[in-house]
């Protein structure tokens, strides 16, 4: 049985770069967040009302994962602001090794708040540190409430869960409280938002949670260099 130990030597490699990235964007101030959902749950129409929302002047950029296409990257790049596709070619997830020689091309210094779209999947992705400060999971009314307990390892690990799409609630049988539930009982500690980008709703306040996150990590970047 030999998958398991070069399972380990990935994961061992994967997390020594993870930890580099890091330690730079620690260095640069830079506030990375991994948001990670099943295919269509609205990832990047999140994204789009995000980067809409930012001054022209903010210092913002995405990195986008998917197996083919750049379409998700050509949709973002229209907000003016740095984007980056990562084709992954078939991989199920991003690798912190994508993320470090896609940061090639940029300088962090121009960065203040880093988004990674990561390719759409609840299970490869959760086991992949890529230096960020937070995993961002979403999950939309038109998956099942029990998603937290089929894939609990992206919900443990997360920080935040974003309910989306919730204005189809009157149209699909998705249990909210059920939802809420099964999330807070594999992590009893996960914040949660509802969200609809088709409404508006629940928008002023991820905008707001954004903020709150970037300011609670400058400070800790700066009692650190203290």
């Amino acid at each position: 049985m030999t998958v398991i130990p070069v399972e380990k030597k990935v994961l061992s490699e994967n997390q020594r770069i993870a930890a580099s990235l890091r330690d730079r964007f620690e260095d640069h101030g830079t506030l990375c967040l991994n948001l990670i959902s099943s295919p269509g749950s609205g990832k990047t129409t999140l994204l789009e009302q995000t980067l809409g929302g930012f001054r022209p002047e903010e210092r913002v950029a995405v990195l986008t994962g998917d197996l083919q296409t750049e379409n998700d990257a050509k949709r973002l790049a229209r907000y003016g602001f740095p984007v980056q596709q990562i084709t992954t070619g078939g991989v199920c997830h991003l690798d912190g090794k994508m993320i470090e020689r896609a940061l090639e091309r940029w300088s962090l210094d121009a960065i203040d708040l880093l988004f990674i779209e990561n390719v759409g999947n609840l299970v490869c992705p959760s086991s992949y540190d890529l230096g960020e400060e937070a995993k961002i999971v979403l999950l939309s009314v038109t998956e099942g409430e029990d998603k937290p307990l089929k894939y609990p390892s992206i919900f443990a690990k997360s920080e935040l869960l974003v309910l989306t799409k919730v204005d189809l609630l009157p149209h699909v049988p998705f249990k909210m409280e059920e939802a809420r539930a099964n999330a807070r009982l594999v992590h009893p500690g996960i914040e949660i938002l509802e969200l609809s980008c088709a409404t508006g709703q629940g928008l002023e306040e991820w905008r707001t949670c954004l903020s709150r996150r970037r300011e609670t990590a400058l400070q800790r970047i700066c009692a650190a260099r203290a």
